[in-house]
């Protein structure tokens, strides 16, 4: 499956998408050369080949960007779906190195990106990203994460470098099974975001 996926690229393209290395190269890249596509947000979604053409990208995108250039390093490609409340959800790249799992991800909130792999199951992951994630009223709206969905099941589409909007993803996404983070007591009782890390999180945040 991995080479039919390779197929799809020029060569130019996987050889620019080698350079990146590894998760961090591909995180740096979209946090440095990718703008958040914030005028697109919930109106496209592109291919990774349209945003490594395009340079943009917003949270869905970068995420099917990251899975792609994490296969060509070698890793399956992943998504994991964060379901939020009274707020977007959120998508990864996930990836596991010596046992444990980190992501890639682009966000307009600074706390939603990158993790390092240093997590032993994908709830640790989930639940690194809880205090981080909050809506603009200062809830804090993280509530569940999807099983890891390997994107060669869209291969028939050619997920990977479509012209066209690839939405059948987010909607396979928005029907997995998710697991809850919270109890009914925690939900209950949730403090209100701490107004310095409410501003920090929203530190170079594209409008």
């Amino acid at each position: 499956m991995r080479s039919i996926g390779l197929a799809e690229w020029q060569r130019q393209e996987l050889a620019f998408l080698r350079k990146l290395r590894g998760p961090e190269g591909i995180q740096r890249f979209l946090d440095e050369e990718i703008s958040y596509n914030i005028e697109k947000d919930g109106e496209t979604v592109l291919s990774p080949r349209r945003v490594l053409h395009d340079r943009l990208a917003h949270c869905m995108e970068a995420a099917l960007f990251g899975a792609a250039a994490l296969e060509v390093l070698g890793y399956p490609p992943l998504l994991v779906d964060l379901e939020a409340e009274r707020d977007d959800d959120h998508v990864l790249a996930v990836f596991r190195r010596h046992g444990c799992w980190g992501a890639v991800a682009k966000s307009n909130y600074a706390g939603l990106r990158f993790r390092e792999p240093v997590y032993r199951t994908l709830r640790e992951l989930a639940i690194s990203y809880f205090e981080h994630y909050y809506n603009l009223q200062g809830e804090k709206s993280l509530r569940g994460y999807s099983r890891p969905v390997n994107l060669n099941r869209f291969n028939a589409i050619f997920w990977r470098t479509a012209p066209k909007d690839l939405w059948a993803i987010p909607q396979y996404l928005a029907t997995v099974s998710h697991t809850p983070l919270l109890t009914r007591q925690a939900r209950s009782s949730l403090s209100r975001m701490d107004r310095r890390l409410f501003e920090a999180g929203l530190h170079g945040a594209a409008h």
